[in-house]
């Protein structure tokens, strides 16, 4: 079985202090490889993820400064890098906002112009690698099926499994560009009971997996050879129901 070796350039992770970020994050770092995380607020997963040696640095993607500044650091402090994992995310509902033009474009800076920009400027890092480097795109199950609920979330994700077809051509053969695109994992915590009974019903598998299913996809693929242009779901059969 091909393993690809430990790059001691860094993976960036996006939005890498919580949930599957986090969970990637520690895996990646329990491996040897350097790592860089991104976060909004501050909070004691953070300053854990410091002490296992990750370069924690606070960006906010919601806008065209904060993404240039976020950009900026990285070119003057990093030569490389191994892999991009976009993974920041805001999971806002049609009701979030009563300004939905706002709405919209919040859900497009965070997960399609932010990932854009960063994958344009970040290319000839991926490719000062001394091995085939990654991008991967954390989408979602709604991307393709669409939310009522959750309009702008739903068409932005799309947006970004959109980027996964064209980056992967352009970048081809020293960077692969995937998609890893999730339905329920993991609940929230205060989730109730009622809503998790419903919740596992629309899967076939029928469980709540954890974070492992995400961190084991991104290991899937970072350690592939040939796998780009490709989305892994990870979605219990949803689809089916």
């Amino acid at each position: 079985m091909f393993k690809a070796p430990i790059s001691q350039a860094p993976v960036l992770i996006t939005g890498g202090s919580q949930r599957l970020g986090l969970a990637i994050a520690e895996n990646l770092l329990q491996q040897g490889y350097p790592v860089i995380i991104t976060y909004r607020r501050d909070k004691p997963a953070v300053q854990a993820l410091r002490e296992l040696g990750a370069d924690c640095v606070q960006a906010d993607f919601s806008d065209e400064r904060g993404i240039n500044a976020f950009i900026s650091h990285i070119l003057q402090h990093y030569p490389s890098l191994r892999a991009v994992i976009h993974n920041a995310s805001q999971w806002l509902n049609n009701a979030a906002m009563d300004n939905q033009h706002q709405l919209m474009r919040l859900m497009c800076s965070v997960h399609v112009s932010a990932p854009y920009q960063m994958n344009l400027a970040f290319s000839e890092l991926l490719k000062n690698n001394q091995q085939v480097s990654d991008i991967i795109h954390m989408t979602d199950f709604v991307a393709d099926k669409g939310s009522a609920k959750h309009i702008a979330y739903a068409a932005s994700k799309a947006g970004l499994a959109n980027l996964t077809h064209s980056f992967a051509a352009q970048l081809a053969p020293a960077v692969k560009v995937n998609s890893i695109a999730p339905s329920l994992l993991m609940f929230n915590q205060g989730d109730k009971a009622e809503y998790k009974v419903k919740a596992l019903a629309k899967s076939l598998m029928a469980i709540e997996p954890g974070a492992i299913e995400a961190v084991e996809a991104v290991n899937y693929i970072m350690n592939s050879q040939y796998i780009t242009g490709r989305t892994i779901g990870l979605d219990g059969g949803r689809h089916l129901v």
